[in-house]
């Protein structure tokens, strides 16, 4: 009989604790040999504050030893001036490494890219400057000494170890409560597609300095530890970029993005580090620089990911490619705020304007939707479409003029701010999360912002049983498991239908929902268009398949170059000379009226 692997998962996890536990007391402990241990804790603690920024959050940081520094300096500095054992003051090395890590995050956490990890070196290289300019403080390069440890010899380094082990195990329950949270599901969000991310509500702003904030608190209680342990500290130990790399490794080799990744990669590469100690430091870069080559090329998902994949191998075969959409009679669609059809604008755009350099994209466009219609926006390649989704949709800031929802003026409003006023979009190139399942996208959207949403079980409770309603609803129930990933393109259109759903919107902006499906799909995409529509959601379409535009909107309105130069019914469109002048090229409008067509 074969275990499951979440059994056998659990029963080595336990053995392994059970060891680290007790090999303090066994006779194979020496001063060494825990010394070794105590190292690696530490950088399995560090490895998993990383974790939490750039495996989850997607942020890469190089300077993550920073805060190990600062933890060890806050706890070294106090030391000298209160008369308390350094291990009870570590816990505020964890306060001051937060402090400094949400003020740092609320100015970096607005850069990407290359620019944010070029930003965490330089804050890596100041404070080592810092501490080393400042020696009335820090005592320059000539360091801190702190206090011996007041416990006996026969205690030797228990306390330090037993510390860093328990700092370790909060560090994995940690980032494993943040991946199953509400904050755990905005912050792969956030990694997948950040704009996407706050196009469905999540606010990424406090998501990310949260995010920086939770990797560096552990970091630096893990410091203070530290320091007492080594009992001196200096700023070129404390604020080294080599201690910076390390992190990375570990965990870009267990695993980025994982739970156990972070640890197992610590106690692959401080063992490493060690057998090279006695070399000169230029030995240590080539050996981490060339592993971290090694990783990238050979082992880019990491050591546990590319176990977990073998392992689910041998349980069966890999699953299938889902099938394409199967033509199903459409549930009704479990709303609850049902409105009336009007003439009132719900949504209105007023003299828009948008460059790109030299090029007007959109020209003094201005139009209504009506609340409770299907209205079609056609148009030329290039005539300021998605251009405008991307406006209304808060994805860019238009130059001048004004965009009201409901009344409101939005054009200032963030993008999850627009979500919560009852706004959703879809993409003309679908943009779900692949690394997350089915329902995890249907799930992630959220209709407003509370702290206490963040601690929130990410799959559960009332979010998750309409989740479940809008999958069915769609017709994509049976693939709630499968990652977004391996669903074919129109799965994925239905996908994202359900997902902007989870919002309750007043208005949804399909962007082509037509565009690369099958026929079987449009017709089921039409039909639940039209329910939605039936029960009070407003829907402003762009689309290129005409006979689908034609038999599903009113009003149809045509932009050419960024202008909305027609709008009517159907018909009136299909015969107004200036959209077959704008379709075709100029002269056409004429000549049809003098054929008579």
């Amino acid at each position: 009989m074969r275990l499951p692997r979440r059994g056998v998962g659990r029963i080595v996890l336990g053995l392994v604790a059970a060891a680290l536990a007790l090999f303090p007391l066994t006779g194979s402990a020496t001063a060494y040999r825990e010394t070794v241990l105590i190292q690696i804790f530490l950088l399995a603690v560090m490895a998993g504050g990383w974790n939490i920024i750039s495996g989850y959050t997607g942020y890469v940081s190089l300077g993550q030893s920073a805060f190990l520094g600062i933890g060890a300096y806050t706890v070294g500095i106090l030391s000298l001036h209160v008369a308390v054992s350094p291990l009870l003051l570590a816990p505020l090395g964890g306060i001051a490494a937060a402090l400094i890590a949400i003020i740092l995050g609320a100015v970096i956490m607005r850069t990407r890219g290359h620019s944010f990890v070029i930003i965490t070196i330089a804050f890596l290289f100041l404070m080592q400057a810092l501490a080393l300019n400042l020696p009335g403080i820090t005592g320059g390069s000539n360091g801190i000494t702190l206090p011996l440890p007041h416990w006996s010899n026969d205690t030797q380094q228990l306390p330090f170890y037993y510390s860093l082990l328990a700092l370790m195990a909060i560090s994995i329950v940690l980032s494993w409560w943040i991946r199953r949270s509400k904050f755990g599901t905005g912050l792969i969000a956030i990694r997948e597609d950040e704009d996407k991310a706050a196009a469905i509500g999540v606010r990424t702003s406090v998501y990310k300095i949260v995010s920086f904030t939770a990797s560096a608190v552990l970091v630096g209680v893990a410091g203070g530890v530290y320091a007492y342990f080594l009992t001196f500290i200096d700023p070129r130990g404390m604020f080294d970029i080599l201690v910076s790399v390390q992190i990375v490794l570990a965990a870009l080799l267990g695993g980025r993005g994982t739970l156990w990744g972070p640890v197992v990669g610590a106690f692959i590469i401080l063992p490493l580090s060690e057998a090279t100690n006695a070399s000169s430091q230029g030995t240590h870069f080539v050996l981490f620089g060339g592993l971290l080559m090694a990783v990238v090329l050979f082992l880019p998902r990491g050591l546990v990911p590319t176990l977990n994949a073998l392992w689910a191998r041998r349980g069966g075969p890999v699953p299938r490619r889902p099938a394409t959409v199967v033509a199903e009679p459409v549930p009704d669609a479990p709303l609850e705020d049902v409105q009336k059809h009007d003439e009132r604008p719900l949504l209105e755009l007023d003299g828009l304007v948008k460059r790109f350099g030299g090029v007007t994209a959109v020209d003094d466009c201005t139009f209504e939707v009506r609340r409770g219609s299907i209205t079609g926006l056609i148009g030329p390649n290039g005539s300021g479409k998605t251009t405008i989704f991307n406006l209304v949709s808060g994805m860019a800031r238009a130059d001048s003029g004004r965009v009201h929802l409901a009344g409101e003026r939005i054009d200032r409003m963030v993008p999850w701010e627009r979500a919560y006023l009852g706004m959703g979009r879809t993409f003309q190139i679908t943009r779900l999360f692949r690394q997350m399942t089915v329902f995890e996208n249907v799930v992630a959207p959220l209709h407003g912002f509370s702290w206490r949403q963040l601690g929130a079980d990410a799959v559960s409770g009332p979010e998750a049983q309409r989740a479940e309603e809008l999958l069915d609803f769609v017709g994509m129930a049976e693939f709630a498991s499968h990652r977004a990933e391996h669903l074919s393109f129109g799965q994925q259109k239905l996908v994202e239908l359900a997902q902007i759903l989870m919002l309750e919107p007043k208005l949804i902006l399909l962007d082509e929902p037509a565009g690369g499906i099958n026929p079987t799909a449009i017709d089921r995409m039409t039909e639940l268009i039209m329910r939605l529509n039936r029960q009070g959601v407003t829907f402003l379409i762009v689309e290129h398949n005409m006979p689908m535009v034609l038999g599903l909107c009113d009003p149809v309105m045509v932009l050419a170059e960024g202008r909305c130069i027609a709008q009517g019914h159907p018909q009136e469109i299909q015969a107004n000379p200036a959209v077959l002048d704008a379709y075709l090229g100029r002269g056409w409008g004429g000549a049809t009226e003098r054929l008579g067509v």
